[in-house]
């Protein structure tokens, strides 16, 4: 265990710095989706999904289905980055 007055390893601070900023860019890609398509309705009503009003079909189906792709590609991304730490972790000791 270390102290609090020892430096954090180098490759522990790369990982949670990686898993703030894939933290970050979701969050923001959840952002875009959750408010854009409430805030342009209005703008956006002329298009069409399967002959439904594409602010009506993001809010029925469309932003859940963003809401789930973007928890798969945080499971993925976070596999990737854990498999790299413990690697890493393991190439120290």
């Amino acid at each position: 265990m270390m102290n609090s007055s020892n430096p954090v390893p180098a490759h522990v601070a790369r990982f949670w710095q990686r898993v703030k900023a894939l933290t970050l860019f979701l969050l923001m890609i959840w952002l875009f989706v959750s408010f854009s398509f409430a805030f342009y309705a209005r703008e956006l009503a002329g298009l069409a999904v399967f002959g439904w009003p594409l602010p009506f079909y993001m809010a029925a189906q469309g932003t859940t289905l963003v809401y789930l792709a973007l928890i798969g590609a945080y499971v993925l991304v976070m596999k990737k980055l854990d498999a790299l730490a413990a690697a890493e972790t393991a190439n120290e000791n």
